[in-house]
């Protein structure tokens, strides 16, 4: 299946028509649409270390030595403004098509390309259309359909070619001047290599019992107590899986001129529901100074309870401190530790250049009853062409390295290099 071009305009006026609104009444409606194209080519080779651990991915009965994949995705972004009147009504609609330009049954499972379950083989290209009404009274906006949630509780996964979405409704909320409060129900979930939603499941090191869930219940908010200081909080339930509480405080504190420095606090308490046997509390909290461009950070986390912290599965990111590009580092009662460098050369004449590295060490955990410990280090380097006819066009190479004692080490490269057309 392949998407066809989508007109912005015959969407909106589409949507007027339908519900019955004046041409006068829906000028914002068009007027105030946005439209974009991004093109994301995409490649990454995950080459496996090991081929004796418990977790070793197996081909044909052998185990695997590497995951390499190329393919060009396109990422169709429209979005309406919406109607006058005390309710606006408007339609948002996003629009993906994944294209493989080199992969095979051998080298298939990066989480690019979907691929067949019995012979690894990947589809030659996949699409996607999802749709989202929308009503906004005030500064209250209601949502229904497509969502790709940038939640605490629930984080979309966006580090292959295409992005994941689920499916369902939210309302968001910004009536009080530096208070945001949102709550919603998602009921499906589609993968970051898929075409199709499904119902959710349950990620949890060491917690038996979950099951497939089409109901993820949250509610929360965030207040600005001063520019400097944010307060969270949020609930969220993946029904007959578990529950969850959340909060967080950043804070920004001035040291002298040009130097700051930035607090985070986290906090997860999750239980079980149902059959779901999940009990895990995890604290986290990292330190940054920042100064002229640079960012060097501390971090630690400490998990208690009988399992791991508890998150929707299939590629979604938690959203907690030590989550890498790999690994998350959240198996039952582990700790860690994180070190992480920024910097933005602008301040040196090179601007559009950025860097990342970041080592994350976790340990005081059991792996088959036998104790064990793991690290991993990323490094990201990302420029954007600031001049010439390649102007806006963004490169990032990301180089990845996993190291376990009783898991499968890997050394992973990617390179992305995008570009987004405003329609």
């Amino acid at each position: 299946m392949h998407l066809k071009p989508l007109n912005p305009l015959f969407l909106c006026a589409g949507l007027a028509a339908a519900v019955g609104i004046p041409a006068s009444a829906s000028a914002a409606f068009l007027e105030d649409g946005t439209a974009s194209l991004e093109l994301r080519n995409f490649y990454m080779n995950r080459d496996y270390r090991d081929d004796d651990k418990a977790d070793t991915l197996q081909h044909k009965g052998q185990a695997k030595s590497k995951a390499e994949e190329w393919g060009q995705g396109f990422i169709l972004n429209l979005q309406s403004g919406f109607t006058e009147g005390p309710v606006g009504f408007g339609v948002d609609a996003l629009g993906l098509l994944g294209v493989k330009l080199d992969s095979g049954a051998g080298t298939s499972g990066t989480g690019a390309l979907p691929r067949s379950p019995t012979s690894a083989e990947p589809v030659d290209d996949y699409s996607f259309l999802g749709l989202t009404a929308k009503a906004k009274v005030s500064n209250t906006v209601l949502t229904l359909g497509t969502h790709a949630p940038t939640l605490p509780v629930l984080f979309r996964n966006d580090t292959r070619m295409l992005p994941q979405t689920f499916e369902g409704a939210q309302i968001l909320s910004k009536e009080i001047d530096g208070l945001t409060l949102v709550g919603g129900q998602f009921r499906s979930s589609r993968l970051r290599d898929s075409s199709n939603y499904g119902d959710m499941t349950m990620f949890a090191d060491g917690a038996t019992g979950g099951v497939a869930s089409d109901r993820f219940n949250y509610a929360g908010g965030s207040y600005a107590f001063t520019p400097k200081t944010t307060a969270t909080y949020y609930y969220a339930e993946l029904e007959d899986n578990y529950s969850q509480h959340h909060a967080n405080l950043v804070h920004l504190m001035p040291l002298t001129e040009g130097l700051s420095l930035k607090s985070d606090l986290r906090y997860y308490d999750s239980d079980g529901e149902g059959r779901a046997q999940v009990d895990n509390r995890t604290y986290s909290a990292m330190f940054s100074l920042l100064h002229s461009g640079h960012s060097l950070a501390l971090g630690y986390q400490d998990q208690s309870g009988d399992t791991g912290m508890p998150f929707v599965g299939g590629g979604t990111d938690p959203w907690t401190m030590n989550t890498m590009t790999y690994h998350h580092f959240l198996r039952a009662e582990e700790d860690g530790w994180q070190m992480r460098y920024d910097y933005d050369f602008a301040n040196t004449g090179l601007p559009g250049w950025g860097l990342m590295a970041r080592y994350v060490r976790g340990d005081n955990f059991e792996i088959a009853g036998a104790d064990a410990k793991e690290w991993e280090r990323d490094i990201d380097l990302a420029y954007t062409v600031q001049s010439g006819p390649l102007k806006d066009v963004k490169v990032l190479m990301r180089n990845v390295m996993y190291r376990g004692s009783h898991t499968t080490d890997i050394d992973e490269n990617r390179l992305i290099v995008s570009y987004t057309f405003k329609l």
